[in-house]
This record gives structure tokens, sequence and C-alpha cells, in this order.
């Protein structure tokens, strides 16, 4: 089991979802999807793979992990390991271009 981290983006991202009427059901998708990433970051549902066009603060890995398929403008989740073991930081959560 992992613990998530938020960075302020990410953190404001999921607020700004969770307050808009409108978005009600995306923000549990994406809370759903946080909830997947702290026990699996690998559960099959997220199709976590690696974002090349990004690295964490200290040159990490980040990865993208879907909230939503099959939607337009579907919400993705992106994040690193770390900075501790068992750790996982979110550092945007946004919806597809």
């Amino acid at each position: 089991m992992f613990n998530i981290f938020h960075t302020d983006e990410a953190r404001e991202q999921l607020n700004k979802i969770k307050i808009s009427r409108g978005l009600s059901k995306r923000y549990k998708a994406v809370k759903k999807a946080i909830e997947f990433l702290s026990l699996n970051p690998r559960h099959p549902g997220l199709q976590t793979h690696e974002f090349t066009t990004l690295k964490g603060p200290k040159g990490e890995k980040v990865f993208e992990a879907y909230a939503e398929q099959s939607t337009p403008a579907a919400y993705r989740i992106f994040w690193y390991y770390g900075p501790k073991e068992n750790q996982i930081t979110i550092i945007a959560i946004t919806p597809h271009p």
C-alpha cells in the first residue's frame, strides 16, 4: 500500500473538480482512481504507463493513470514514486486534451 501525497497544483485541481456541480461524477471517478493507485499503481483499470515528456522534481519517472476512459476530456492523473519509499506524489489531475 502506498501513501498518497498531492502537490499544491494537484490539490487545487482536485478541489476544483470537487466543488463543481457539473463534475461530481468525474470527482468520484478521480477519487476511485486515487484509491486504486494507493493499493496497486499497476491496477489494470488505471492503464498506468510512463509519461516520458514529464519528469519529477528530482528527475523521477512520471506516470499517467486513467481516472476515466472512453469519455470526452477524460481525466488523467500524473504521478511519480516518492519522495520516500511506499509514497506516491500526484503532480496533476487534468482532463485529456
